[in-house]
């Protein structure tokens, strides 16, 4: 990506703690300590906002991630009761045409894992349609049982996408493309997946490729404990299998995630990050809560820029949170005494210390 401008970050505020942690996110990407020039547009996407605008203001990010590129989110409540605003998540992958959702899991410095897992695991999920948006309905059949039908769909453009990213990260990060749909049993429509999995395997030759049944790729990452690996996924599947890589890893602390979408030749057109929890409402106001994963969304952002100086940031806010947390700098959630306010100033007393030695070795 060229900017012969700024890059704009579009920040989309939150809800309850999730904009705790977002106003301390952009403390670590002020310009000043990043050394990578930014602008920010800010809208409002917090629960009352988004009622009394009747979710014109999520309509308004989404035009605006568009337009810049770049959006950084946090984390926002979905109302559960029928005919409020729903989910904003949901608006905003729709309107910026977003395939796909990357998490990875990954190992965090002194915290235990479970099973002995190291390597870093990443899901790659489908963005839209499966079971999220399905057509549903019940009726009441001829035996006199009540019957519940869902209408799902999914297209061959999103599951060429999953497939096509999960070996590009694959071949990038030299992890084993491993997984897949429970494709014997609906070959029809989740063997329109693991068809885009087989055609892209031949695409990238030297990806290691091991497809497994759903069921079964459960069952064995407990056994690939070693071995970095990518999960193509449905977007139900990868709900699902994101939740429990996260949690082998002892905490989802270390893990971002992302939205992307991308242009007519498989480029990143736009790539919103945030962190995967969601608002802890019994954390706010305590300062007591841990940054790191959105942290490591904003680094996600920098490194996206592909400029010399927002690489070295994203690679500097990285090292400096693993490094941190090696240290026993550490929020409670982890072990340790930091409040949320002293470990931001923390990571961003480290990440300027690194950019400063790597500065002067340049010259």
């Amino acid at each position: 990506m060229n900017h012969p401008t700024p890059p704009t970050i579009v920040v989309m505020q939150g809800d309850q703690t999730g904009q705790e942690l977002l106003d301390e996110t952009l403390r670590l990407l002020d310009p000043a300590v990043t050394a990578t020039p930014l602008q920010f547009e800010t809208y409002d996407l917090s629960l009352g906002n988004r009622r009394a605008t009747d979710n014109q203001v999520v309509l308004e990010a989404a035009a605006a991630m568009r337009r810049t590129g770049f959006g950084l989110k946090a984390a926002t409540i979905t109302p559960e009761t029928p005919g409020d605003v729903g989910s904003p998540n949901a608006i905003l992958r729709k309107e910026v045409d977003g395939k796909v959702i990357v998490r990875t899991g990954r190992r965090i410095p002194g915290v235990l894992p479970v099973g002995g897992v190291y390597a870093p695991i990443t899901v790659v999920r489908m963005a839209v349609d499966d079971a999220y948006g399905a057509e549903e309905r019940r009726e009441i059949g001829p035996d006199g049982d009540e019957w519940a039908y869902r209408v799902e769909k999914i297209s061959r453009s999103t599951c060429h996408a999953v497939a096509e990213y999960a070996f590009y990260r694959a071949q990038r990060s030299g992890s084993k493309v491993f997984g897949g749909p429970k494709y014997t049993v609906s070959p029809v429509y989740e063997g329109m997946l693991k068809e885009e999995m087989d055609a892209a395997a031949k695409r990238y030759p030297t990806v290691r490729y091991e497809p497994q049944l759903i069921d079964a790729t459960y069952a064995l990452l407990l056994t690939k404990a070693g071995e970095p690996l990518v999960i193509p996924t449905l977007n139900r599947d990868g709900d699902c299998m994101s939740d429990l890589v996260l949690q082998m890893f002892g905490s989802i602390a270390g893990a971002e995630s992302l939205l992307l979408s991308f242009d007519a030749d498989f480029h990143v057109r736009t790539i919103m990050a945030e962190a995967p929890h969601g608002t802890a409402p019994s954390l706010q106001g305590k300062n007591i809560a841990n940054p790191m994963a959105m942290f490591l969304a904003a680094a996600a952002l920098l490194k996206q820029i592909e400029s010399t100086e927002s690489d070295l940031a994203a690679r500097a806010i990285r090292e400096s949170l693993m490094e941190a947390v090696l240290d026993g700098f550490r929020t409670p959630d982890l072990g340790g005494h930091a409040t949320t306010t002293a470990f931001t100033d923390e990571i961003i007393s480290r990440t300027q210390r690194k950019l400063d030695i790597w500065q002067s070795m340049e010259r």
